[in-house]
């Protein structure tokens, strides 16, 4: 885990900011995949993205993933510009 550890609904989508390097293309199969454990399995993913105080990790169940975003539960958006890591 590479990021402060934090509930989903304390995510606040005015904190985010690009990652220091852009894994979008790295991470699709992952993010794919993690989406289908969501869905299917119900389980969760490690998914650690960067904020205007540092990194921050969420575990979670990945509901969907779109061309810029992650959705999580609660209409949560992740943004995939910030994403740093994802683990499962």
């Amino acid at each position: 885990m590479l990021g402060e550890l934090i509930e989903k609904e304390s995510i606040d989508v005015s904190e985010f900011i690009a990652a220091g390097e852009n894994h979008i293309e790295e991470f699709r199969d992952k993010l794919n995949a993690a989406q289908r454990l969501g869905n299917e399995f119900k389980s969760k993913a490690d998914i650690t993205f960067n904020t205007k105080f540092g990194p921050k990790t969420v575990n979670t169940t990945v509901w969907s993933v779109t061309e810029q975003y992650i959705q999580l539960k609660n209409g949560i958006h992740i943004p995939l510009t910030s994403l740093i890591d994802i683990d499962f």
